[in-house]
């Protein structure tokens, strides 16, 4: 194998790595605030949530397909084969979980950060948005990891 390859590789498995690792970790941390109640705690860890997945999921988000083309160029594989175009199917899923998720983050932050500034309750809505972002995290965290399953095994059917 070139060094080429095996420093696309490198970057394929961080950026996947990236990808479980920070959703993983943005989940618990917004699931621990949420249990909280505390506006402030929720309004904190949610800020700094969008900063995390503004910063290293985005960037992993892009990296992913480029360095996976990249290794496929160089190694032959068809986009045809079952398991690149399980993973790439896959792959929007987490995408279409993963964009709303980010989009209410971003209200989860506001509501709990306006609910603090006014000495208040969460109001129902924060609730509400609690529930779709707790839902579409299950699809994207079994697709991510499905994705890896793909990505070692290669089954070819």
């Amino acid at each position: 194998m070139s060094d080429l390859y095996l420093a696309l590789k490198l970057l394929h498995v961080l950026g996947a790595t990236v990808l479980l690792g920070t959703g993983l970790g943005i989940a618990f941390f917004m699931f621990m605030a949420h249990r909280t109640g505390n506006p402030a705690t929720i309004a904190h860890t949610a800020r700094v949530v969008v900063i995390a997945d503004a910063l290293f999921t985005a960037s992993a988000v892009v990296l992913q397909p480029l360095t996976g083309w990249a290794m496929a160029a160089m190694t032959g594989y068809s986009t045809f084969h079952f398991w690149i175009r399980a993973t790439l199917a896959l792959y929007v899923v987490v995408g279409l979980c993963w964009l709303p998720v980010v989009w209410i983050q971003v209200k989860m932050r506001n509501l709990a950060a306006e609910a603090a500034r006014n000495g208040t309750a969460l109001p129902p809505l924060y609730h509400t948005y609690f529930k779709f972002w707790f839902y579409l995290g299950w699809p994207a965290f079994i697709s991510v990891i499905a994705i890896f399953v793909l990505m070692l095994w290669k089954p070819q059917w």
